[in-house]
């Protein structure tokens, strides 16, 4: 259940990531409001699953999906610009992110 947790918790992290930047230095509420609801998640998730995750292998999974997502995210809206050495970048991430939990004792 705490592999479960950490990965949510790792998508809330793209989401307040996401938020923070269309908060504009939060002068806009909904975004600003998302960003704290959601940081507030993703770090309870995060410290909730870290009982039964080491805090190394915890954090870089949790940092992992959260930077993955959140620069997905941004080339699909436009954002960023989409190029292949981008996605595979971002799909290194996510194998490493895989590659962690394959060899965790926990």
């Amino acid at each position: 259940m705490s592999w479960v947790i950490l990965i949510l918790s790792g998508v809330l992290e793209a989401v307040w990531a996401s938020a923070l930047g269309k908060s504009e230095g939060f002068t806009k509420l909904w975004p600003s409001v998302v960003f704290g609801v959601a940081l507030a998640a993703s770090m309870g998730g995060l410290a909730w699953a870290m009982r039964d995750i080491s805090t190394g292998t915890a954090y870089a999974v949790w940092v992992g999906i959260g930077a993955a997502l959140t620069v997905a995210y941004a080339m699909i809206t436009g954002e960023e610009p989409f190029s292949i050495v981008r996605l595979l970048l971002i799909l290194g991430l996510v194998g490493c992110v895989i590659g962690l939990k394959a060899v965790s004792a926990e």
